[in-house]
């Protein structure tokens, strides 16, 4: 019985861990790798997984973004044949995220093989297409939260809600091997407590080994009203300006929870001054999604829905779905608020916005989330004075914003609270973050257990690691 780290150790995406339980071989996750280099070119993504997929029996998935759900349409178009587990909800975004996705490989393929065709290479396949989409969401299972399932001999599953985006889950895996039996908890990506929306992420109480993620290890946000009033302050200083503002957003649950916000202090942050344009296919697409499951929501949130809906709360919303609605906001020099995907500004419309946009003095840009090293974004928020769009060197002039409190992750007071909660102080091992939020982590959290931040490729034994008595543990 043992659990093989395949992906988002020591780094923030990629999300891939497996479980071996006798002959069962389990996957929690299997996401994309999200960022620079040979990321940014698609190779890593293309490369053979380490593990023959068509020997996986089932799939764990813990939620819809990318960095975790991502690569199982490969997975699928290379042998994969059995069961994905997830929450209903997770499993209705996993449609919209693939969908779009593929269009995305489609369209990164048609441009590296322009630049291949002119150096005489040969052709490179999308990553994989809207037939791969369809062919693998056939294999979803969907999922109630705290609901006990049996996916395997020897291996029953519990999801809880991780409040981090709609459908999103900490995995409770229960684990029998020749008379034993573990328990194995993998946090997912937890919510940041007290977001708009969602309600709070589940503690847990039982658990042998926690597997959980450290995006925010090193770090405590700001208090959630002190990012409002913030907000407030940005927008009030844009219209002073006289500009308008670009805000990046993660299509899935960043965007819902700014139209919530931007309709919850629609008169305190003079919002009717605004033009609010949603400019992102896939966040139009997702906001239905959330709109179907609002028995998802908090108690505020789920009041506030029966009385409206988010179109009637923001009057001035406007829903650009085509590409000739999204060039046309370009001609808006001042009072525009633009909401567009990518997050970390690694593809989407967000990067036509910025030429346009980005080199004026009197726009504002605000990042909402977190940008993963390498990313456009995060260049951008270092404090880069000139950024590349399409070979063309563009001036950053636009003032930049980075409003951390926004987070759907929990920070490291949160990470902590979380984990406290679990009886008997289990081992912790630490996945989804970079290295030095790990660090910080382990050190912060010492003084109730041992935590330790897996190599990438590393193999532990779940039944011999760690010791009950010391709630230390070795690698196999």
């Amino acid at each position: 019985m043992h659990i093989e780290f395949l992906g988002a150790a020591q780094e923030v995406t990629g999300s891939c861990h497996l479980i071996q339980v006798g002959r069962q071989r389990i996957l929690l996750d299997c996401g994309l790798m999200q960022g620079g280099g040979k990321v940014r070119e698609g190779e890593a993504n293309s490369e053979p997984f380490p593990f023959d997929p068509a020997s996986i029996d089932a799939v764990v998935l813990s939620h819809s973004h990318l960095d975790h759900c991502g690569r199982i349409p490969v997975l699928v178009k290379e042998g994969f044949k059995g069961k994905i587990y997830t929450q209903r909800a997770c499993q209705e975004m996993c449609r919209v995220m693939f969908m779009d996705a593929a269009h995305i490989a489609k369209r990164d393929a048609y441009t590296q093989n322009r630049k291949r065709e002119r150096k005489g290479l040969s052709l490179i396949d999308p990553l994989f297409t809207t037939r791969d989409a369809e062919k693998a969401l056939k294999h979803f299972r969907g999922m109630d939260y705290a609901q006990p399932m049996q996916i395997a001999d020897g291996v029953s599953v519990t999801l809880f809600d991780a409040g981090h985006i709609l459908g999103s889950s900490i995995v409770q895996l229960k684990l029998q091997e020749d008379g034993h039996t573990r328990t194995l908890v993998f946090s997912g990506d937890l919510g940041h407590a007290g977001a708009p929306i969602l309600r709070n992420p589940t503690f847990v109480r039982e658990a042998d080994v926690v597997l959980m993620e450290s995006t925010y290890g090193g770090r405590c946000h700001r208090s959630w009203e002190d990012s409002f009033i913030e907000m407030g302050e940005v927008l009030k200083e844009a219209r002073q300006s006289g500009g308008n503002v670009l805000i990046p957003a993660f299509a899935v649950g960043r965007t819902q929870e700014l139209l919530y916000l931007f309709a919850k202090h629609y008169k305190e942050w003079g919002m009717a001054n605004w033009q609010i344009y949603l400019d992102s296919p896939m966040a139009i697409e997702a906001t239905e999604v959330y709109a179907h499951h609002s028995h998802l929501y908090d108690a505020e949130t789920r009041e506030m829905w029966a009385k409206h809906q988010y179109r009637d709360l923001l009057p001035n919303l406007h829903i650009t779905r085509s590409q000739e609605e999204s060039m046309q906001i370009n001609t808006t020099k001042k009072g525009a608020i633009i909401i567009a995907g990518s997050g970390m500004c690694e593809g989407g419309r967000i990067r036509h916005h910025l030429k346009n946009h980005v080199w004026r003095e009197g726009n504002h840009l605000v990042f909402v989330g977190f940008q993963a090293r390498n990313t456009l974004g995060r260049r951008i928020i270092e404090g880069a004075t000139t950024i590349k769009l399409w070979g063309e060197e563009v001036n950053v002039a636009a003032r930049v914003h980075t409003i951390n409190g926004f987070s759907a992750h929990a920070d490291q007071k949160g990470l902590i609270d979380w984990y406290r909660h679990f009886n008997d102080s289990p081992p912790l091992l630490l996945v989804h973050g970079e290295t030095e939020s790990q660090q910080a982590l382990i050190e912060a959290i010492k003084p109730w257990t041992l935590a330790r931040a897996p190599l990438p490729g590393q193999t532990l034994d779940l039944l011999d690691f760690f010791s009950p008595l010391q709630g230390g543990f070795k690698a196999s």
